[in-house]
């Protein structure tokens, strides 16, 4: 199956909890362009989910996340399948694309902080990272959302230095080339936030 989540990964089984996960199978250095959202993955209006038979409501329930409009979006690719962590391997600024924050090892997994995906409801962590959070609550993004911006911004002025096979998938591949020469700024990650667009909306009537 071809994915639009880095080449050099593939689904395997994890456990019994957690299912399936992303895994590595090339080292994959921190700056590395690891996710874009491209022109394949689904949205679904809050109307049209709910139109939805039971089974499918719930498959998106468990593998779709909400975007910063608002939208259900479900990854037509083996990202669906990327996990949780509180020390995610993985995060976004506010553009349409996560990377490494860190050097990914072979046979580690890719994960996401699922604090940064509008969450509805809060989850049980059992993560195991040292800097669990126990539980990850729907506006984690107020209270992480600075720490998340430092990471993702320290990675992205490596985004030249390192191999980035999914850069022709990058929309804003003229913003991010200026932002990591230092000639431009690199949105925070509350852009994701739907409460965030929300309010900055409201800030500017």
């Amino acid at each position: 199956m071809p994915v639009l989540i880095h080449p050099d990964t593939e689904l395997r089984f994890v456990n019994a909890t957690i299912g399936y996960g992303v895994i590595a199978t090339r080292p994959i250095p921190r700056g590395t362009i690891t996710w874009v959202r491209d022109e394949l993955d689904q949205s679904f209006s809050h109307e049209r989910l709910l139109s939805l038979p039971p089974l499918h409501r719930a498959t998106l329930d468990k593998y779709g996340f909400l975007d910063g409009t608002g939208a259900h979006i479900l990854c037509w690719d083996h990202a669906r399948f990327v996990n949780h962590a509180c020390a995610a391997t993985c995060l976004s600024a506010g553009w349409d694309f996560e990377l490494a924050v860190r050097d990914i090892a072979v046979g580690e997994e890719l994960s996401d902080d699922y604090g940064t995906l509008n969450l509805v409801e809060p989850f049980a962590c059992s993560c195991g990272d040292a800097a669990c959070r126990r539980t990850i609550l729907p506006d984690d993004m107020d209270r992480h959302g600075d720490t998340w911006d430092a990471l993702a911004r320290a990675a992205i002025l490596l985004i030249p230095e390192v191999a980035q096979p999914l850069w022709p998938l990058v929309r804003e591949q003229a913003e991010v080339e200026a932002a990591a020469a230092g000639r431009g700024d690199i949105p925070t990650i509350r852009r994701h936030d739907a409460r965030w667009r929300l309010r900055e909306v409201a800030g500017a009537r």
